[in-house]
């Protein structure tokens, strides 16, 4: 093998000069030592989510696609991967670049006035005092008014 230029290191030789620094000796300690279990089951969740990622005739996403970690976890368990941990779930769905819809509503800080007019701009987008205490600035919407016979937490 060696003689006619297939051997390792000739073979390590082609993959440094396209940018892929792999010596014969890491080679070699890969190929003594057996890949860990988890590897394999590792492999073929990651195909699955592969294949999650083609799209069909009609150039749609597969509906998993947009699943969960919990969601996933349990479409897994239910496909041919009984028993898979939520964390191996989780550390292969980030690899694969993966995260579920994010459904709900969003935190809603103001409420608007019923006429859908806002207060007046008195300092004109100018920020700078001319002395102390001149000017105060706030945004009236977060700041805690603790008024008659409530107490603030704590």
């Amino acid at each position: 093998m060696k003689a006619d230029g297939r051997g390792v290191e000739s073979a390590c030789e082609v993959l440094r000069m396209q940018g892929v620094g792999v010596a014969a000796r890491t080679y070699r300690a890969c190929k003594r030592h057996a890949a860990p279990p988890h590897a394999f089951s590792d492999a073929g969740i990651l195909d699955v989510f592969h294949r999650l990622h083609q799209r069909d005739a009609k150039g749609r996403p597969k509906p998993e696609v947009l699943y969960g970690l919990r969601t996933m976890t349990a479409w897994l368990s239910r496909n041919g991967f009984p028993g898979v941990s939520k964390h191996t779930v989780d550390r292969l769905m980030r690899l694969a670049g993966m995260n579920g819809l994010v459904r709900g509503r969003k935190t809603r800080t103001t409420v608007p006035a019923k006429d859908g007019k806002r207060a007046g701009d008195l300092l004109n987008r100018d920020f700078t005092a001319p002395f102390p205490n001149h000017s105060w600035v706030t945004d009236f919407s977060c700041v805690a008014a603790w008024a008659g016979s409530e107490r603030p937490p704590g």
